[in-house]
């Protein structure tokens, strides 16, 4: 932290404006942060370090509600620990995003009638460069307004200097070490962008397509596969059987004729065939399906490329230079024609592989690239955690993790791209090939070239944790804020980056994990539950919820959600309700400035408080204890509840109507009150502000006139408990409780006065009496007293007289129609839950409706019986 961003107390001020306007206040605020450094961190503090490094977001991308949900959770995180001392980094950046950006600048040229090809590469990778600095970046804006601490004095690219020259680094390492080799394996094609995409960019959907059952071979010798890509028939060289199917025995090891060729191919026994799918007969074509290539290489099979990488077909006859579509039809009518097609079906639905970022559908195809070798890397990953030097939170999710890392297969890193990390290999003209690391000069003279690749993105992102700091140099940065303590990221990425990232952490750190902590969020739905989609029409803008209803809205909403693990439904209602918090907040704490709350002086001593306080700076201390362990556990959700409670519960609808008749008296007794609702609101709002940043500095430095709750002490439990203060005020909410259920039960306006008495003796509910008669609104006993109901509660004694209050007459047939409609309700639920022939054939969920409607029927009658008890007679 900077030297600027140390406190300076002021004189606190006693006013605030009527309504806390959000819109107003967060812009303003948070540049006043940046500007004062308060989220800036320094290697050369002897503070104990706490870094968290953001995933980054793609170049190309805005904020949405996932990001905004993490982003949450990490803010909270590292501003509580820069609050408790901690010199915390939150260490931002972007990825470069490979396909989505060359896309967008390719889409760019389009409109102007031009290819990256017109450009040439190097030209090329200046317009993207340009575009980036343009149009790039927009989600850096979303983040402040969000109220992102991040550092942004160290905002990083996947692509700038420093991070180039780690991939570099890592690359020639991991060659070196024979980790990186280049093969022909199968990959995932888009023939759109024209790369290899990774896994996680393949989108499955159920299409609509076909299935064909076809005759292969002749006479005796023939066996029928199915297939829903007719086209990939003709790199077929082989059919696969079941070395145990009695059926195809004496086939195994003989030729058949391959249907629209002149070829023959050889039919083998492998135990990948299941002999209870379809015929028990697959054909094999290794080339164009990764299962395929695995028998292939197993049988020793030749492997044949019919599509170019547009997906159009190269085999020489008739069906050449047609696109796969246009050939599959070709092919099936032409297989029809000659008698071969046993069965159609069509439509078939089934699972098909889409491009994430054009929606073409994805071809496998063999290709010659680039690959890690991840055996030895994925089990440094694994036992890692099984060691227990990196924890999973939730635990159960460990399972997920050791699933990938332990059956994980090599990873393709070459894409077929001109923006990214150019894979830095040159190849000779006697077919020399040399990796060349980045302090060393790349192999000159004619015919040397340099391969055309690019790094996946994964990559690159994959090294995140320690090249942000500083890697491959030996930097103060790395050495003060390496390794990281938490990764926060979503559980659906698991695979993708946070196995990659320990990987590589481990093999460029010497064993050193990149992190200490990987917590996993589940992800953000809908308040039906469902996956936003644009195509489900669900899908919500943040920035729409934070103009409405402010940032700290938001936050809270989806803090307030965040159980480890689990996807968080979010609806326009729940942020609604957390502007209403806000709003709670602010009223309650303009309220107490202005009857005196302050935080000046020592707190008074225990002797000198009444109940009231000393129970309320009981509760004060269990909730800092309690949201401490939420927060080590990661219970977001758990946390935001406690301090939701506590704070509109507990202080606002409580304490603060309890102390009014305090602070009406005046005198010692309202000083003092005065001084522990100061120091209520004081480490409320500081609890408070990790998630909801905007509000809680302006009343707090409002309140305590200190310079920013950013950079306050974090509150800590201070022990004191008091069970007796605790015990005596929870007697008093249950009288007042009681007192006020029973007037809305009797119909009773809220602000209409009743006279009462009121028997307290015995109790420790004395001193409470007028506190009593002022929040229930009743009056003192006159001589024309006539008790009409009697509440025996918490020891005490209510009678109430409310004759002239009510219309007896009318209230008595008024409750008596509503018993006779829940008496009804319930005969009717009996009924149906008594009839077994119902009960067999209704659905569980309609069962379980009538089960709760006979329970509430219940209550109803209950409850309706009781006020009818208490009603005098008429």
């Amino acid at each position: 932290m900077t030297e600027n961003a140390q406190q300076q107390p002021s004189a606190p001020h006693t006013e605030l404006p009527t309504q806390y306007a959000p819109a107003d206040v967060e812009g303003p605020l948070y540049e006043r942060w940046v500007e004062r450094g308060y989220f800036e961190a320094d290697a050369k503090s002897e503070k104990p370090p706490y870094t968290i490094v953001i995933p980054p977001p793609n170049v190309t991308g805005s904020l949405h509600l996932g990001h905004a949900f993490q982003h949450t959770l990490m803010d909270a995180l590292t501003r509580r620990k820069r609050m408790q001392g901690y010199e915390a980094l939150w260490l931002p950046g972007m990825d470069h995003a490979g396909i989505a950006t060359q896309n967008k600048v390719e889409q760019q040229l389009a409109e102007e009638g031009k290819s990256r090809h017109d450009l040439g590469r190097e030209e090329f990778v200046e317009r993207v460069w340009q575009w980036k600095e343009e149009y790039g970046g927009k989600i850096l804006g979303q983040m402040r307004r969000l109220g992102d601490g991040v550092a942004w004095d160290r905002e990083r690219f996947t692509m700038d200097e420093g991070l180039s020259k780690a991939v570099q680094t890592i690359f020639k390492k991991l060659y070196d070490d024979e980790l990186i080799y280049r093969a022909e394996r199968i990959i995932n094609w888009c023939p759109r962008c024209l790369t290899a995409i990774s896994d996680i960019e393949v989108e499955y959907q159920e299409d609509d397509g076909e299935l064909v059952s076809i005759k292969y071979g002749e006479g005796e010798e023939t066996l029928v596969v199915a297939t829903t890509r007719a086209e990939t028939m003709l790199g077929d060289t082989a059919v696969a059987v079941h070395p145990d199917d009695e059926r195809y025995r004496h086939l195994v090891g003989r030729h058949i004729k391959l249907p629209l060729t002149d070829r023959t191919i050889p039919v083998v026994a492998d135990t990948h065939v299941d002999p209870e799918f379809g015929t028990g007969a697959v054909k094999v074509t290794p080339a164009h399906d990764p299962n395929d290539f695995a028998i292939g290489r197993r049988h020793g099979l030749e492997s044949i490329t019919v599509m170019d990488e547009r997906a159009v077909i190269t085999v020489h006859g008739p069906f050449e230079g047609l696109d796969r579509f246009e050939a599959r039809s070709a092919i099936v009518a032409a297989l029809r024609s000659q008698g071969r097609i046993v069965a159609e079906k069509r439509p078939y639905a089934h699972s098909v592989g889409h491009c994430s970022r054009c929606k073409t559908t994805v071809e496998p195809r063999l290709s010659l690239q680039w690959w890690v070798k991840v055996g030895p890397l994925a089990q440094a990953a694994g036992d890692a955690v099984r060691d227990g030097r990196v924890k999973i939170h939730p635990e159960d999710m460990s399972k997920r993790y050791f699933d990938w890392v332990d059956n994980m297969h090599d990873w393709c890193i070459s894409r077929q791209l001109w923006w990214g990390h150019r894979i830095p290999v040159w190849y000779g003209p006697e077919g020399e090939v040399v990796c060349v690391g980045p302090d060393e000069e790349p192999p000159t003279g004619e015919g040397w070239r340099q391969d055309t690749d690019v790094l996946d993105t994964w990559f690159s992102s994959g090294l995140w944790p320690f090249s942000t700091l500083g890697w491959p140099e030996q930097t103060a940065d790395l050495r003060k804020f390496y390794p990281t303590d938490v990764l926060l990221t979503g559980h659906d990425i698991i695979f993708f980056w946070v196995a990659r990232m320990m990987m590589f952490g481990l093999y460029a750190m010497d064993g050193e994990v990149p992190f200490k902590t990987i917590a996993l969020t589940g992800l953000v739905r809908d308040e039906r539950g469902k996956k936003m989609s644009k195509s489900f029409g669900n899908v919500v803008d943040p920035l729409d919820w934070m103009d409405k209803y402010g940032s700290d809205a938001v936050r809270f909403t989806l803090a307030r959600g965040a159980n480890p693990g689990t996807d968080v439904p979010i609806g326009e209602d729940w942020v609604q309700a957390s502007r209403n918090f806000a709003n709670k907040i602010w009223n309650a704490t303009r309220f107490a400035l202005m009857n005196g709350a302050t935080v000046e002086g020592p707190l008074p001593s225990p002797s000198e408080m009444g109940a009231t306080d000393r129970w309320i700076l009981s509760r004060l201390n269990q909730t800092v204890a309690e949201v401490d362990a939420l927060y080590e556990d990661f219970q977001f959700a758990k946390l935001s509840d406690a301090l939701f409670h506590f704070a509109w519960d507990e202080v606002f609808d409580w304490y603060v109507e309890l102390s009014k008749t305090t602070f009406m008296a005046g005198g010692e007794p309202a000083k003092v009150s005065g001084r522990v609702l100061g120091e209520v609101l004081d480490v409320t709002l500081r609890l408070l502000h990790p998630v909801v940043p905007f509000v809680t500095e302006t009343l707090w430095t409002t309140l305590t006139g200190g310079e920013s709750v950013v950079i306050a002490e974090w509150p800590e439990d201070s022990g004191f408990r008091d069970a007796g203060a605790e015990q005596e005020i929870r007697s008093l909410q249950s009288v007042i409780t009681e007192v006020r259920r029973f007037r809305a039960d009797q119909g009773l306006q809220p602000g209409q006065r009743v006279p009462a008495r009121l028997t307290l003796d015995g109790t420790a509910l004395a001193p409470h009496e007028t506190a009593i008669r002022q929040l229930l609104r009743l009056q003192p006993e006159g001589d024309a007293f006539s008790a009409t109901a009697t509440l025996p509660v918490a020891g005490a004694t209510v009678a109430l007289d409310l004759s002239g209050t009510i219309d007896v007459v009318a209230e008595r047939k008024r409750l008596a129609k509503d018993l006779a409609a829940a008496e009804k309700e319930k005969a009717q639920a009996d009924a149906k839950l008594g009839n077994e022939a119902f009960l067999a054939k209704a659905p569980d969920n309609v069962v379980e409706k009538i089960r709760a409607r006979l329970a509430k029927a219940d209550e109803d009658i209950a409850r309706i019986q009781t006020q009818l008890e208490r009603l005098p007679q008429a």
